[in-house]
């Protein structure tokens, strides 16, 4: 979603055809197609708002594009009563807009608020007395009250006086089935009091679990302080590993170990790079935002730089690999890459690290090909490739980035002449060969 859209798409339904809502959710993604889905099965009238016209057809119809709220499941919702619109003016009739876009970096690892400020531009110009607005994208603290709270009070209105805002920030874990947008626990901060009264008044019905804080700044910092624990902790044991290799000692056995402590440790594990759409990002908002108030956050910086420098690492070690197991050299050696996903049994590929891994194996002159069952059809910054047939016997070495559920690891080793096992899915799977290379 890249701009806003005035006038509705044709052949798509108009603010007129969609009425009045309870929840009008803008941005139907990853987070607002299953904030959607827990709304409707509580009795709430939902409309989706997004510019993609595409999009807006295939949910009319059922056809989802998300593996939360697979076809069966979105087909029942559009069947109660669920409709995705282009129009924008339907939002004048939704008791509460719930914002579910993307808060991307630039290029200089900036936050890029341009897609939530236009889209709050277009809903200023039809917010009316009495709605709540709510901020669900993850972003640094003062978002809410200094930056869309301006944009949505050139309506004339005043938040806190004329209209509720609260940040409630997205918690969604692609794949996951035990915990989902239902269970797990709602974060809310309202810009005053019975800002955050009516934005937990909102979720506690599909919700189960709502927990108020202070502040929208207060929210804003809790999501961003949930990704930064990962991603410090990943780079912990990603530098952990490298030390691991040096000494020649099994990472994978050290966390096995670690983990049978009851207490005091939780279990991370290394890998190719950070992927989705949180960790690799969410930390840099609060290092830029840190500038302002004269403080660098050194702690992430440097987990930034050990889980961005992996990619590169595992290059090294697919080289070092094929040398000493196969005398080869990367250059002209074909090498198939298992699972492009960012992580196992989904389909998404946002800030993957197998994409970059690709990009380097390429420029050292190797001829990649991949194999993933959930995707198809990779084109992610300027890598366009097909899933191949899972053909181990056909290339030099297989590197595992995905660890999928459905591959039979035990089998890929046997007919494998060299796998570098990025993951330690065969470690799991209980095979012990000297044609694997563990990270």
């Amino acid at each position: 979603m890249t701009a806003q859209q005035d006038v509705p798409a044709p052949g798509l339904p108009t603010a007129v055809e969609v009425g009045h809502r309870d929840v009008a959710i803008v941005g139907a993604g990853y987070v607002g197609i299953p904030l959607a889905q827990v709304f409707c099965e509580a009795g709430k009238s939902v409309v989706l708002v997004d510019v993609d016209p595409g999009r807006v057809a295939r949910l009319n119809r059922g056809d989802s594009y998300i593996e939360d709220v697979p076809d069966e499941v979105l087909r029942t919702l559009v069947d109660d009563g669920l409709v995705a619109t282009t129009d924008y003016d339907s939002l004048r009739a939704a008791d509460a807009i719930l914002i579910a876009l993307p808060t991307p970096l630039s290029r200089q690892r900036e936050p890029d608020l341009s897609i939530l400020l236009g889209a709050a531009a277009e809903i200023a110009k039809r917010l009316r007395r009495g709605q709540l607005i709510v901020l669900e994208s993850t972003t640094y603290p003062g978002t809410t009250t200094r930056e869309l709270r301006p944009v949505l009070e050139q309506s004339g209105l005043v938040a806190g006086v004329d209209f509720h805002l609260a940040f409630s920030p997205e918690r969604v874990d692609p794949g996951r089935t035990d915990w989902t947008t239902r269970n797990v626990p709602k974060i809310v901060g309202g810009v005053t009091e019975a800002c955050a009264d009516a934005a937990a008044a909102l979720y506690g019905g599909p919700i189960e679990t709502i927990h108020r804080v202070s502040s929208p700044d207060a929210a804003e910092l809790t999501k961003l302080l949930e990704n930064i624990f990962r991603t410090v902790n990943i780079a912990l044991v990603n530098e952990l590993a490298q030390l691991c290799e040096r000494m020649g000692i099994d990472v994978w056995e050290v966390i096995d170990a670690a983990s049978t402590k009851p207490f005091g440790f939780m279990r991370f594990e290394p890998g190719p790079g950070l992927g989705g759409h949180c960790i690799p990002i969410d930390p840099f908002y609060l290092t830029w935002k840190a500038r302002e108030f004269d403080f660098t956050t050194r702690f992430i910086e440097l987990a930034g730089e050990v889980n961005q420098n992996m990619p590169y690492y595992c290059r090294s070690l697919v080289s070092q690999a094929l040398n000493h197991g196969l005398g080869r050299s990367l250059k002209d050696s074909r090498v198939l890459v298992l699972g492009v996903a960012y992580k196992a049994d989904i389909s998404d590929v946002r800030e993957s690290p197998a994409v970059k891994l690709i990009e380097l194996l390429r420029a050292a002159g190797a001829e990649i090909a991949y194999h993933d069952p959930w995707v198809p059809e990779l084109d992610e910054h300027g890598v366009m490739l097909s899933s191949v047939a899972l053909d181990p016997a056909a290339y030099h070495a297989v590197v595992i980035v995905t660890a999928h559920s459905q591959i039979d690891y035990p089998r890929l080793v046997d007919d494998a002449s060299l796998v570098v096992d990025l993951r330690n899915a065969t470690g799991k799977a209980g095979v012990a060969s000297k044609k694997v290379w563990k990270l």
